[in-house]
């Protein structure tokens, strides 16, 4: 064996071994989504109000402050797209206090500072940090932290009540209403009031991604449970293992040696496949399952075209190593044409889909990438190795 195919044979088992430690512990590597664990499916509605009419604008910035309410939540791969002129659908998976969830997610967050006539004198548009905290007293309190134009309204806020009740409200709702001592020029304060832990962390959670620019409602609000998950996962499973054991066995009977090396090459692209998802921390959903499943196929089909290509060069009478090579080169444009094809469809579900169907397009372009290196690669190299030892009578 020379230095090339030496080189080139490593490389394949270091992909391999790489991808068999990406994939271990597998459950603790690949997150589930809504329908395989459960969770909370949420749609919200954009409602106008005298003071804040919805437009495309208003939608739009009110899903990315949804968004952005969600990545603090700490939520895996959560599903928020819009439906529609004004609705926005909300998944959570592994969520399982959709209420809670509700509440921060669709609290417009409106955070006003009223003087004793009710007048407001500054809001919570300037406000640039928000964070829980605890006083001298271990009471839970929120700490806040305007902008250098923020400052100087709630220094002049301040200045102008000095003696005085300025009321913190959100949404309308009185939180506390502290006296004024004297002016607070550093743009920085602190909201007291009858909190809990969790409850001042939602507050500076609110504050912190912005209020909301219109009035949302919840439409619906229900928690998917975990049953038809698990049901869903087993019965993927089982499906999975059935066509792959099925594949297994006809390519051997039908291919013999050939079919053999093939089969080799499915588990590995098996391998690469789950490596591939558990490195990516992809989300894995049931139509991702079919997309696996889908995949066997296609990895086996790659290698029936060269196995048959490689029968048509060896009835010319061309030797076992050429006709590999010829079987190869001829079949590699068919495989490529083919994969290419469904990978840009692929692409398109993911860039047009959403949730289970971008779950689908991410297990479907990773199978795809997967069984084209199996074939062209992993392929190649065994029947390479296996000429020196064997016959194309012995193997077919």
């Amino acid at each position: 064996m020379n230095w090339t195919k030496t080189l080139r044979v490593a490389s394949v088992f270091i992909v391999i071994f790489v991808a068999l430690l990406l994939s271990l512990p597998l459950n603790e590597k690949i997150n589930l989504g809504l329908d395989l664990q459960g969770g909370s499916h949420i749609i919200l509605e954009c409602v106008d109000t005298p003071n804040a009419p919805v437009d495309n604008d208003a939608v739009n910035r009110a899903l990315e402050i949804i968004r952005n309410r969600i990545d603090q939540l700490g939520v895996s791969e959560p599903v928020i797209q819009r439906q529609g002129l004004r609705r926005i659908l909300v998944q959570l998976p592994g969520v399982e206090d959709p209420e809670t969830a509700a509440e921060i997610i669709g609290k417009t967050a409106l955070l006003e500072f009223k003087n004793e006539d009710g007048e407001t004198q500054l809001t919570g548009a300037h406000l640039i940090n928000a964070k829980a905290s605890f006083d001298q007293f271990s009471r839970s309190i929120v700490l806040i932290e305007f902008d250098k134009d923020g400052a100087k309204e709630f220094g002049e806020a301040t200045k102008n009540n000095v003696g005085k009740i300025l009321s913190i409200t959100l949404d309308g709702k009185e939180i506390t209403h502290p006296r004024v001592e004297e002016p607070i020029l550093n743009g920085k304060a602190e909201i007291t009031g009858s909190f809990t832990v969790d409850s001042a962390k939602q507050l500076a959670l609110l504050l912190r991604s912005g209020a909301l620019p219109v009035k949302v409602e919840i439409l619906e609000n229900r928690s998917v449970g975990p049953t038809l998950g698990r049901d869903s996962i087993t019965k993927g499973i089982r499906a999975g293992i059935a066509g792959l054991i099925i594949i297994l066995i006809f390519m051997l009977i039908y291919y013999k040696g050939f079919g053999l090396i093939a089969d080799f090459a499915l588990v590995v692209c098996m391998i690469l496949i789950v490596g591939a998802l558990a490195g990516l921390k992809a989300t894995l959903t049931l139509p991702g399952i079919a997309g696996i499943i889908l995949t066997i196929g296609m990895a086996v089909d790659a290698n029936i075209l060269i196995f048959e290509r490689i029968k048509e060069e060896l009835k010319l009478e061309k030797t076992f190593r050429a006709s590999i090579d010829a079987g190869f080169n001829k079949a590699f444009r068919s495989i490529l044409d083919a994969n290419v094809t469904t990978l840009i469809a692929a692409i398109a579900l993911f860039y047009f889909g959403s949730g289970p169907i971008k779950g689908f397009a991410v297990t479907l372009s990773v199978g795809i990438l997967a069984s084209m290196f199996t074939a062209i690669v992993v392929t190649k190299i065994v029947l390479e190795l296996v000429t020196n030892k064997f016959s194309s009578k012995t193997l077919l």
